[in-house]
């Protein structure tokens, strides 16, 4: 298995708190820029998927904080999609910092949601791929 889709994020001074370490929901963020990144990444943009009429929803998130981010460290976040059966996936995504020390772990269930009847489509799978031209990146 390869390893899993990554992007780069610099701390900046703005997304601290008063303790001086990243804020609690800047973390939701960076995870959010790498899912979207990969999207993009396997040709999958907003666009088309408004065109088709669905989006990725987030239904669940969990964080564990592993070590405090300060302003001007530089993290990698990763993200990697887990397939089973039904209508969502989970997210599995690490933030690390540019030595390899884990700041935080996510996991996060999501879905695919039909825009017009919202509600989750049975199999969201189809969806990505039938919309990417990157199957590998979705660990299909």
């Amino acid at each position: 298995m390869s390893e899993p889709f990554s992007v780069r994020v610099t701390v900046r001074g703005y997304e601290t708190d008063v303790q001086g370490h990243l804020n609690q929901a800047v973390y939701l963020n960076y995870a959010e820029h790498a899912r979207w990144s990969l999207l993009q990444a396997a040709g999958i943009s907003q666009a088309r998927l408004v065109g088709r009429g669905v989006g990725p929803v987030a239904l669940e998130t969990t964080i564990r904080y592993r070590r405090e981010l300060l302003a001007g460290d530089e993290v990698d976040v990763s993200c990697a999609f887990e397939w089973g059966g039904g209508k969502t996936f989970r997210i599995r995504q690490e933030i690390r910092k540019a030595d390899g020390t884990l700041a935080a772990e996510l996991t996060a269930v999501g879905g695919m949601l039909n825009l017009a009847e919202r509600k989750l489509l049975p199999d969201p799978r189809k969806i990505f791929k039938d919309l990417a031209t990157d199957l590998d990146l979705f660990g299909l």
